[in-house]
């Protein structure tokens, strides 16, 4: 079995309390997501919760940004948010995602992390792509974009 993880992390300079609500609600991640701008005409839907545990939203796609949903499975404020999200297309899927918000220095360490196993054709695909370089790298534009919401709003 093929297992892999992906796992990036800053330090934010503000409270979690300001940080954890722009995870914590899908219709925010259009303000951060490395991914909201893949394709300008995405379809997204939202459904379930406004906001946190039971909070839902799908989105449909061209090739690059593919299709899938993703739903809070857990959300305990200031702390953690747990996400189930699944890839429908291109490689069918289901990834774990967790955020987890420290106190660190003045500010939040904020933590973006998943984990999976490689099956199908993803197992393929993990043969030839180094995963936690390719989506390790949005993760960093993610965090850093996150932390500049965050400070835009601050300011």
């Amino acid at each position: 079995m093929s297992t892999y993880s992906v796992t990036r992390s800053t330090v934010i300079p503000a409270p979690a309390k300001d940080v954890f609500p722009l995870v914590n609600d899908f219709r925010e991640w259009p303000k951060w997501s490395p991914w909201e701008a893949l394709d300008p005409d995405m379809k997204r839907t939202y459904s379930g919760a406004e906001s946190g545990t039971g909070a839902r939203y799908a989105w449909s796609g061209d090739r690059k940004a593919g299709a899938g949903n993703m739903e809070i499975t857990e959300s305990r404020e200031p702390e953690v948010i747990r996400i189930r999200l699944e890839f429908t297309k291109p490689f069918p899927g289901v990834n774990p995602t967790t955020f987890t918000f420290e106190p660190e220095g003045g500010g939040t360490r904020v933590t973006w992390s998943m984990a999976g196993e490689h099956k199908g054709i993803g197992k393929l695909f993990g043969l030839f792509m180094n995963l936690d370089k390719m989506v390790g790298r949005d993760y960093e534009k993610g965090l850093a974009s996150l932390a500049s919401v965050v400070a835009s709003r601050r300011a």
